[in-house]
């Protein structure tokens, strides 16, 4: 999973790739609660690059895309949203494989 480090960052692989975006928190216990299990996902899931960002670094970009809870998935396409799976409830991985798994 790649970190994300600049606005610009966040907007080349938005716009460029297909994307699954991981808002987190170094305070949040479920987003501790479900990293272990985030590198099985990203294996099933070879088409999509994984972007983890950290919320507090990025609170623009969360209100941009109201992203108010955290752990949050978005994924994206080539600049559009293809679906979001963004709460402040806790995940399990199923819940994230079914998502993406829905994602068009």
């Amino acid at each position: 999973m790649k970190n994300l480090e600049t606005i610009e960052q966040f907007n080349e692989w938005k716009n460029n790739e297909n994307v699954i975006m991981y808002f987190t928190a170094g305070w949040c216990p479920d987003c501790v609660v479900i990293e272990p299990v985030l590198p099985e996902i990203e294996e099933e899931f070879p088409s999509f690059t994984f972007i983890k960002i950290n919320r507090d670094n990025f609170i623009e970009i969360c209100q941009e895309h109201d992203v108010y809870g955290i752990p949050s998935f978005l994924a994206f396409s080539n600049g559009k949203e293809t679906g979001r799976f963004v709460s402040k409830d806790r995940k399990t991985k199923e819940e994230i494989v079914e998502f993406i798994q829905g994602l068009s």
